[in-house]
């Protein structure tokens, strides 16, 4: 993966994140909404949508792939400082580079994302986002949290 494309999967997976705050979703109704087409868009235009406020973008996906608003809220009940939207942008960028095969990114994107893994690291209740990479990769590989 080029530097350019690591950026772009680092933007694309902030913005992800971002409108799955935003709308109360979990991650994986995100990604699905926009699907493989939706990602691979976001992708192409990720080096002139980043000089835009995430915000903006964030409204005009959730307005275009018409994105209802959920019941997925880990933030507002959360006693501590959270991860900002780019901190988890940048672990699932880590993860993606680091569990798909070449040619297959976006694909993997959607299965992170969508995966049991995803919801784990969105709940900022737990300490799992603050666990190392690698043993994200392998849990969400094994399918489940390792000891």
């Amino acid at each position: 993966m080029t530097q350019k494309e690591r950026n772009d999967f680092f933007y694309v997976c902030s913005l992800i994140e971002h409108i799955a705050r935003q709308t109360k979703n979990k991650r994986g109704v995100i990604a699905k909404a926009l699907g493989k087409e939706g990602i691979e868009k976001q992708l192409y235009d990720a080096e002139v949508n980043h000089c835009l406020s995430f915000e903006q973008v964030s409204d005009e996906i959730i307005e275009q792939y018409g994105i209802p608003d959920g019941e997925f809220d880990t933030i507002t009940d959360c006693k501590y400082t959270i991860p900002s939207f780019m901190d988890i942008g940048k672990l699932y960028s880590i993860m993606i580079e680091d569990c798909a095969k070449p040619g297959n990114e976006v694909e993997e994107l959607i299965k992170i994302f969508s995966s049991f893994i995803s919801d784990k690291i969105s709940d900022f209740h737990t300490d799992v986002y603050y666990q190392n990479p690698s043993y994200l990769e392998c849990s969400y590989e094994a399918g489940y949290l390792l000891d």
